[in-house]
């Protein structure tokens, strides 16, 4: 087993492509997760446990978000356990690369963690918006509703359309599956910001301010649905292209 440093070293060469990937995933996100990977290694963990690591992070998190009043140190501890969580959920993967024990399991594992979290976050925020929010209206429980549905559609449909590409590339030869990435757009990357799930996270640092928080969530929400939309055409036109090409 090598130092930390070696091990740092070599994760760095185990990444996967920065394409389609926010700044924050990119710079802030992949390189936390990194050295939480190269922790992981050294202490023997395997990809799963780490997996697990970071849903009771998030979980924790999220069941607080229901069960507490909203308060300024909630906010901070919600938000720290959030982003923590999400870094362990980069760990998992890098370290599976790292130490070749990724497998089928282990991607499905952390699929379902994954969902479970899109469902149970907004959850969270409705059962705080019943039980401790003076709303203006009541209308305002449907929010949580709406932001749910736009962020759990974007995530099967993303995954739909990396796997049914995956599989229209592979039928047609290897010269498909093997066709050069496009290169990485700066551009891209910020414009992904706004729809990033550590950039989302951060919403939760204003709940000590329940009016604050709810512009907020409110703001996400509509760019979330946007970007959906947005999505949603661009990968039907990928997978309609790759019928006809």
């Amino acid at each position: 087993m090598g130092s930390t440093g070696t091990v740092l070293r070599e994760l760095r060469g185990a990444q996967k492509s920065a394409k389609g990937v926010s700044l924050y995933s990119r710079y802030v996100n992949r390189p936390a997760g990194r050295v939480l990977a190269a922790g992981a290694y050294r202490a023997g963990l395997t990809p799963n446990q780490v997996t697990v690591i970071s849903a009771l992070f998030t979980y924790g998190a999220v069941a607080s978000v229901a069960l507490v009043e909203p308060s300024w140190t909630l906010a901070v501890l919600v938000y720290a356990a959030l982003a923590v969580g999400f870094a362990f959920d980069s760990a998992d993967g890098q370290l599976a690369r790292l130490t070749g024990r990724g497998g089928p399991d282990g991607e499905w594992l952390d699929h379902v963690v994954d969902c479970g979290k899109l469902l149970l976050v907004h959850t969270a925020v409705l059962i705080s918006f019943y039980r401790f929010g003076e709303l203006p209206s009541d209308a305002w429980l449907l929010l949580p509703l709406g932001f749910q549905l736009a962020a759990v559609v974007t995530f099967c449909a993303g995954l739909l359309r990396e796997h049914l590409g995956k599989a229209a590339a592979s039928a047609r030869g290897p010269s498909w599956a093997a066709a050069p990435a496009a290169p990485v757009s700066r551009v891209r990357a910020v414009a992904l910001l706004p729809a990033d799930y550590g950039v989302f996270c951060l919403v939760f640092l204003l709940l000590g301010a329940p009016g604050a928080f709810r512009a907020g969530y409110a703001v996400l929400a509509v760019v979330h649905t946007l970007f959906l939309a947005a999505f949603l055409a661009k990968w039907f036109r990928e997978l309609k292209a790759l019928r006809a090409g």
